[in-house]
């Protein structure tokens, strides 16, 4: 399985000629989205979904499915049966990559602003993304897609939570916020989170692919 980090929580997985999106947002790359079999969403918010840009690509490729919780699918009710809605604890597959779901509300940012459902997916058994939430899977998460920075996380956050999900490895996301200076550091934090579970974090330039 190929994966590709994209502009901020961004990422593409190919295997066997088939490509997952998940949570192309108004940050990514214009072709995010290009030769994409299936879009994944975690939740509603802008830097994670670009609805233009995903209304458009459903428009104009008829095969071109999208799979996120109930109510974001609605949103998209237009294009019927190719809205696949997604629920805590749900296992499918999807073009071929096996999405066991976990997790159902994003995290708090503030108590003034509501809490949107957010869909987490461990994807193939081995890649688990988990949108704007700190989820622990039930199962082994061989890598992790760890959450760098937000305005719902702090550093001692992401470390823990890195700590207790123990992935083999894993990849920063959710960084489009942090400045060069505030990137150069991340690396330190990145070590702290993995070094006592004997896991190596680290973060991709976007447009990079490694194989897994």
């Amino acid at each position: 399985m190929r994966f590709t980090k994209l502009v901020h929580a961004c990422v593409r997985l190919e295997k066997d000629g088939a490509v997952l999106v998940v949570d192309p947002g108004v940050w990514s790359e214009p072709d995010a989205l290009d030769g994409a079999t299936a879009v994944l969403v975690t939740h509603e918010h802008f830097d994670h979904l670009d609805a233009d840009r995903v209304r458009a690509a459903l428009t104009d490729r008829p095969e071109l499915t999208l799979w996120t919780n109930a109510a974001l699918a609605g949103q998209f009710g237009e294009f019927g049966g190719r809205v696949h809605a997604l629920d805590e604890g749900d296992a499918v597959e999807v073009a071929g990559f096996g999405i066991h779901v976990y997790g159902a509300r994003h995290a708090l940012i503030h108590r003034d602003i509501p809490i949107v459902p957010n869909t987490g997916f461990l994807i193939d058994g081995t890649v688990f993304h988990p949108g704007d939430a700190l989820t622990v899977p039930e199962q082994e998460v061989p890598v992790l897609l760890l959450p760098a920075s937000a305005p719902w996380l702090k550093t001692g956050e992401m470390i823990d939570y890195a700590r207790e999900v123990r992935p083999q490895q894993g990849f920063a996301i959710h960084d489009a916020m942090l400045s060069d200076k505030g990137l150069a550091g991340l690396t330190n934090w990145l070590n702290l989170a993995g070094d006592p579970v004997g896991a190596r974090f680290e973060r991709l330039e976007p447009g990079r692919t490694v194989e897994l």
